[in-house]
């Protein structure tokens, strides 16, 4: 993978993805738009498929850092991509540049950070945090 090597994925909100859905109790009020959990979702997602060929067996790459911009509601219905953007290195850290798009343009952008590890020690030691 080389600095400015990119790629997108796209995809069309549905009413799951609305942050209307996020309510927990009758008192949370969000709106019937894209969720930025949903919105940063998609900008991982992003950034993982371009780091796939770099993985070998038994390894994933996770998200270590996100630092968003939520710029603008999207509606239902509404057909976005997100797009990851190499930016290089930092020590064993993969750093991306991140945007979100909608018909009207830019609705989100940020960083993300990745490090690739052990699938086996990370599900291991996510099992441990539940004893």
């Amino acid at each position: 993978m080389n600095v400015g090597d990119k790629t997108e994925v796209k995809y069309q909100v549905q009413s799951s993805d609305l942050a209307k859905t996020l309510s927990l109790d009758p008192q949370d009020d969000f709106p019937e738009v894209f969720a930025t959990s949903r919105m940063v979702a998609l900008m991982e997602l992003a950034a993982a498929r371009l780091m796939k060929p770099l993985l070998s067996d038994g390894e994933l790459s996770v998200g270590v850092n996100v630092n968003v911009n939520h710029l603008a509601a999207t509606p239902i219905n509404a057909k976005v991509r997100a797009v990851a953007t190499f930016l290089g290195m930092e020590g064993k850290l993969y750093k991306f540049s991140v945007a979100l798009f909608d018909p009207a343009g830019e609705a989100g952008n940020g960083t993300h950070t990745r490090a690739v590890v052990k699938t086996e020690r990370l599900v291991s030691g996510a099992a441990k945090r539940a004893e």
